[in-house]
């Protein structure tokens, strides 16, 4: 038997008819679709979900795939980014653009979503398959084929790209999407760009093609012999140190890393992704490591002598560029869902499922006689320097600093505000620093930072996603000057849905991490301030400009709190949370306060020769740093 639809609404009925399960339990894949509509998908996919929607209330049982409308096609791409990560990659949402600049505006996400590991599924619209109108409007002419649109820049950024030039293409090319979307060592971005006369093609198609189906996410045990040589490595360890990232978070493995650590003594510290996978305050907890990490996790990472990553990439803030782990005979046993992460710094590549893996790990350290546990002295370490470094972090949170609070204080008193079941979501700037180093997190969904890559914008759209999956959750969007002047229209979106975000506006006229990045490699925060360009030094020095951040939100649907101290913040946050619409506070900052040091170091290039005095000096330091990097062979 076969049904008669467009290759739109063919697609629109396939996405909705599809499922994940894994530890039976079963939920919508796609649970609803992105869109801005133009020339190139209105009367394509925009026609298909509009056709679905009104049959479904017709009640002929059409398969519905509910249409959010953006603002911003980058931003849609990172509310389903948001989405996918709180509902730990078993949902995601498709996201529907026109042709030319409206497609190419979800580059940005795409890249966003593959770096981070994260599912989405893109659908930008393309030329004509059959080129009849060509050139048409926002058609990229290459001289060299006419085979080539601005879709094929997805695709260095996409997990799998395809283009859908006949409907019979259609089934294969789902399917193969598919595939990617719900694998975990696999996912990303998939890309399926889509002709604008293809989409309103008809053709017929097997009634199969509709059918429920259900993709089975896998939890891959250890190869015996891989887990043999990992039990191996960590049982001569005499300083071992736990870096735990993402993965242990997606694979809801909190507790069988808890239970890890706990039967062999072995600390545990934290990427950007993994904060959280482990209470701040549990005994074995070190907090985040690397150039943005804390003192505590840094020690250990100094002297470990075996490293266990669980499900991180090692990033180069993770391992402070190399230079985090500096025991000379240093070994890794990287337990990764995925075998490309897994062999990373020729370590005992155990590729597993992290739960699986950390079960399989806890049961053969714990074997009767063969049992391992980390020496009372390492132990009493660790958590001796826990307890000095807890003070310092008190006294980030409360400094009184004048005549604008430190951001610090700021982040402070949202941290000890916030329910433990609260979501903070953050992504760029100075923040994701602070957030890392002083962050007290309890709950592993309770922390939401991108910092993959670290993309600016991020925050209120991924905020956004973030509470449409977890809508019994408050969500807390801490976004900076610079950033929410990027990307801020997704406050019009959460106002139009009705979706309740709690946003906190921090400003600090300007660029405050590359500000106090650019002056510890002897920029001296050239470009990095908002402000007048000054007629005496022709630099962007002058007196600070006229813009109300504030007002500007208001103007866009939300409530606006202006907030000017720490007290008057704490107030807000309280009105924010009684509310039942979208809520931004608004406090301006301090970019000059202090913040403790990670004691880390991060490799951003100094000019080798300069004549700048703060150059050079910055130079002479940079070159000493760099001694200490390593290829961890």
């Amino acid at each position: 038997m076969t049904v008669r639809l467009t290759v739109a609404q063919a697609l629109v009925r396939f996405l909705a008819a599809q499922y994940t399960e894994r530890d039976g339990v079963r939920q919508r894949l796609i649970a609803g679709c992105w869109g801005i509509f133009g020339h190139g998908n209105v009367a394509g996919v925009g026609q298909a979900l509009l056709q679905a929607a009104l049959l479904e209330t017709a009640g002929t049982g059409d398969a519905d795939l509910t249409y959010y409308l953006a603002r911003n096609e980058q931003a849609m791409v990172h509310a389903s980014v948001g989405f996918a990560r709180m509902r730990n990659r078993l949902q995601t949402f498709a996201c529907t653009a026109s042709i030319g600049p409206g497609s190419t505006n979800m580059v940005t996400g795409a890249a966003l979503a593959t770096i981070n590991r994260i599912p989405v599924l893109l659908l930008p619209s393309d030329l004509f398959a059959t080129r009849a109108a060509s050139p048409v409007l926002q058609e990229l002419e290459d001289p060299r084929s006419c085979d080539v649109s601005v879709n094929d820049a997805f695709k260095p950024v996409s997990r799998f790209w395809d283009r859908i030039n006949r409907p019979e293409q259609l089934p294969s090319a789902l399917l193969a999407a598919m595939r990617v979307l719900t694998d975990p060592a696999e996912t990303g971005a998939v890309t399926l760009a889509l002709p604008q006369d293809v989409q309103a093609e008809a053709h017929d198609w097997p009634e199969d093609l509709f059918t429920e189906r259900i993709w089975y996410v896998p939890r891959p045990v250890p190869e015996p012999a891989a887990l043999a040589r990992a039990v191996e490595v960590l049982r001569n360890a005499r300083y071992p140190l736990i870096v735990a990232g993402g993965g242990v978070l997606y694979s809801e493995a909190s507790d069988a890393l808890r239970e890890f650590a706990e039967a062999t003594g072995i600390p545990v510290s934290d990427t950007q992704a993994g904060k959280g996978a482990l209470a701040w305050d549990h005994p074995l907890a070190v907090g985040g490591v690397g150039s943005t990490g804390s003192p505590v996790a840094n020690a250990l990472a100094r002297k470990a002598d075996v490293v266990l990553g669980i499900g991180t990439r090692y990033s180069d803030f993770t391992t402070a560029s190399r230079t985090a782990f500096q025991h000379p005979d240093v070994r890794f046993v990287n337990l990764n869902i995925a075998a490309f992460d897994a062999g990373k710094h020729a370590g005992a590549s155990l590729v597993a499922d992290a739960r699986a893996g950390l079960e399989a790990l806890t049961a053969a350290l714990s074997a009767p006689g063969a049992g391992y546990r980390t020496g009372e002295a390492y132990r009493a370490r660790a958590q001796e320097l826990t307890a000095r470094w807890r003070p310092v972090v008190d006294e980030a949170y409360h400094l009184g600093h004048q005549p604008l609070p430190a951001q610090t204080e700021i982040l402070g008193a949202l941290n000890e505000f916030m329910d433990e079941r609260d979501v903070v979501v953050q992504a760029a700037g100075s923040m994701p620093g602070d957030l890392q180093m002083l962050w007290r997190a309890r709950d592993p969904k309770s922390y939401h930072v991108e910092y993959g890559y670290s993309c600016m914008g991020y925050e209120i759209a991924g905020g956004l996603g973030a509470k449409l999956a977890a809508p019994d959750r408050e969500v807390f969007v801490l976004v900076g000057d610079g950033s929410y002047l990027m990307m801020a229209q997704e406050i019009v979106t959460a106002v139009a849905e009705g979706i309740k975000l709690n946003v906190v506006l921090v400003n600090n006229q300007g660029f405050g991490s590359i500000g106090s990045l650019s002056e510890s490699l002897g920029s001296q925060r050239f470009g990095t301030r908002y402000r007048y360009r000054n007629p005496d030094t022709g630099l962007l020095d002058g007196g600070v400009l006229p813009v109300d951040l504030a007002a500007n939100a208001a103007s866009l649907g939300a409530d606006v709190i202006r907030t000017r101290t720490v007290k008057e913040f704490g107030i807000a946050l309280e009105q924010a949370r009684a509310s039942d619409r979208t809520t931004v506070v608004y406090v301006e900052t301090d970019p000059l306060a202090p913040v403790p040091s990670s004691e880390s170091w991060w490799d951003v290039p100094v000019s080798e020769i300069s004549a700048l005095e703060s150059t050079r000096q910055a130079r002479v330091a940079y070159e000493a740093a760099k001694r200490d990097q390593r290829l961890y062979l």
